[in-house]
């Protein structure tokens, strides 16, 4: 039979060299420590009308979490004059379904009213931009830094065969029947495909 010292031993090393401290026992009345919060500037937004979602869009958000813990990709819209093809509902379902191996670390969510502000609301401080139009980007994120200073931008590059894609670019090829294959998963296709059917009955 191994004796406690044998014991203990194996503990320690399977686990830490030394006891772990003891939490010191609260006063009556005291109130209990507060939970560590969550390092704010671990989690990014990865803003964008995602109309539909497209293939350098899922490039650009798998390798944001290469470097961010966790994301959130934050669809754009106004609720009082939005052109998109599918709704904010129909684009969640599309993102998560295009993304459903990533797990809790993607979070997908829909916002009206200034990105800042938003961003200030869940807790961000780091604004991911996939570079398309330069000057447009730098625009926004001159006056992004003049309205919430604290607030970061990132921009990314899209890997070089989607580096021209866009949901708009998409859109209108697919509405004169292009092939768009290459540009968005297979499911985006098939809505594709009942929108314009839909559309076409009026």
């Amino acid at each position: 039979m191994p004796s406690p010292r044998s014991r203990s031993v194996v503990v320690a090393a399977r686990g830490a060299s030394r006891p772990a401290p003891r939490r010191p026992a609260l006063r009556p009345g005291a109130a209990a420590p507060a939970a560590p919060r969550r390092d704010p500037a671990a989690m990014a937004i990865y803003p964008g009308s995602f109309d539909p979602i497209t293939n350098g869009h899922i490039d650009i958000i798998r390798r944001s979490l290469r470097v961010f813990p966790r994301l959130t990709v934050a669809i754009a819209y106004n609720p009082y004059k939005d052109a998109a093809m599918f709704t904010p509902a129909e684009r969640v379902e599309m993102i998560r379904e295009a993304l459903r191996d990533v797990g809790d670390r993607l979070v997908i969510d829909s916002f009206s009213g200034l990105l800042v502000d938003y961003a200030d609301r869940v807790g961000a401080r780091v604004i991911i931009r996939a570079v398309s139009d330069f000057e447009y980007e730098f625009e926004m994120t001159m006056m992004n830094r003049h309205l919430k200073p604290h607030i970061e931008t990132v921009f990314m590059m899209a890997d070089e065969q989607y580096f021209y894609t866009s949901s708009r670019r998409v859109k209108e090829v697919a509405s004169f029947g292009g092939d768009v294959r290459k540009f968005v998963p297979d499911f985006v296709l098939e809505r594709f495909g009942s929108r314009f059917k839909r559309l076409a009955r009026g």
